[in-house]
């Protein structure tokens, strides 16, 4: 009852945000919701599968890019544009896992992050297709049966599918399939020994994982009406990482919670000092050492310790 209502207060406090909120608030509560759909769907792979990735971002960007080139280079319209970004992001996640799911541990980690550099190599120096450095500007906002040109149309289209992915993400961890994946993150022997194949569910879970991100990538490059190289770098890998570390990997919640006070702390401290940087990774490393499970753990440490007599 007590989850219920905290849900439904968040969504009200979502829904009325456009009505009692300045415009700035309102395009820094659509980044949050964009960033925590990337979390969200990162969680998947660490949380769930036990996949460790500082290569997401290539999926973040590839969704991006693929639905920019089409709109700037073949003047195509969101109807194909925003399907096609999604379908490169997926595919880039079943190539990125067949290459990959061959290690474990750290090798997957540094394998990951080599991958997601050669597709951020590409973007930053095929200059005559991409922008290079200079990226793609001018990109327009959708319209699907309305324009989402303003920012309070764009918002809701984002919070709905965000709030559709999340709910896609929790049916997916809920189902018998979560369960196995949840199995595997534990103890992939055990897994193996009673029968399942590891190597699919965890490709599965890897082409699941990188449609969310490309759908996260898809509602940033609208956001901000341009894409460059940085969508694909190890710097949004590693935000990502950092939100779902923060939050409380695992929970999906947590990563979506985490997304929004990094999102916050970054407008804050980036506006008072350009080192905001160093102070996430200072963020971060607090959080592994007195806080490995996140906030939504810490939450649930006290919430445990409270009702204890």
């Amino acid at each position: 009852m007590a989850r219920a209502l905290a849900i439904s207060a968040i969504v009200a406090v979502f829904l009325a945000a456009p009505f009692a909120a300045p415009s700035y608030y309102v395009g820094l509560l659509t980044k949050m919701l964009i960033y925590a759909l990337f979390a969200m769907s990162l969680d998947l792979m660490i949380g769930y599968a036990g996949l460790a990735s500082l290569g997401h971002a290539a999926f973040f960007g590839l969704g991006g890019y693929t639905m920019a080139l089409l709109l700037m280079r073949a003047h195509a319209s969101a109807w194909i544009a925003f399907p096609a970004g999604l379908v490169a992001a997926t595919l880039g996640g079943a190539v990125f896992a067949l290459l990959a799911l061959r290690a474990r541990g750290s090798y997957f980690l540094m394998i990951t992050l080599a991958l997601a550099q050669v597709v951020w190599g590409i973007a930053f120096g095929w200059r005559t297709l991409t922008g290079g450095d200079d990226g793609l500007p001018g990109i327009k906002r959708p319209v699907f049966l309305i324009s989402f040109a303003d920012q309070t149309p764009f918002y809701y289209l984002v919070a709905t599918l965000v709030g559709l992915s999340a709910l896609a993400m929790w049916a997916v961890t809920r189902s018998p399939y979560g369960l196995a994946l949840r199995g595997i993150r534990d103890s992939e022997t055990r897994m193996r020994a009673m029968g399942f194949n590891v190597w699919r569910h965890q490709f599965a879970a890897m082409a699941i994982s990188a449609f969310f991100a490309g759908l996260a990538g898809c509602l940033f490059v609208y956001n901000n009406r341009f894409v460059s190289p940085d969508a694909l770098h190890v710097v949004t890998s590693a935000e990502g990482l950092i939100m779902v570390i923060a939050g409380g990997a695992g929970t999906l919640f947590g990563p979506a919670l985490g997304a929004g006070v990094i999102i916050f702390l970054e407008d804050f401290i980036s506006s008072h000092t350009q080192r905001w940087l160093l102070v996430l990774g200072v963020i971060y490393v607090a959080t592994t050492l007195f806080a490995p499970r996140g906030i939504v753990g810490l939450w649930t440490d006290f919430s445990t310790r409270k009702r204890k007599p």
